[in-house]
């Protein structure tokens, strides 16, 4: 049952973070001119579409699995089931978290090329 519930789970805890962080609006020093909502745009769908950063997280979560199911087996109280699920949830949330900061940075970096005063 514990597998069935991580291939049913995590997909699903993923897919929700997919695109988290490329719907960033950063703050800016001072007004935002006319082009501002045009290259926001613009740079929330560059960042949007970094898809490498959603095979990184993909990654993270077989690495996570991988490490829990052996740390699962090695405890005498645990099962490498359970490890691998909570090794594979922890793997998964570590690199979407990633996967949002990096979006969120390609928003900011690509508002200041296009010459708006981002600050954060």
């Amino acid at each position: 049952m514990k597998p069935i519930c991580l291939a049913v789970f995590l997909p699903a805890v993923l897919a929700a973070c997919a695109d988290s962080g490329a719907d960033y609006t950063p703050l800016l020093d001072g007004p935002p001119n006319a082009a501002f909502q045009a290259d926001l745009s613009a740079c929330q769908r560059l960042a949007r579409d970094q898809r490498q950063f959603d095979q990184e997280t993909a990654g993270a979560t077989v690495l996570g699995a991988g490490a829990g199911a052996l740390l699962g087996a090695a405890d005498d109280d645990a099962d490498a089931a359970g490890g691998a699920i909570v090794g594979a949830l922890a793997g998964g949330a570590a690199g979407a978290v990633h996967a949002s900061e990096r979006r969120e940075a390609i928003v900011v970096e690509c508002l200041r090329g296009r010459g708006h005063p981002v600050v954060g």
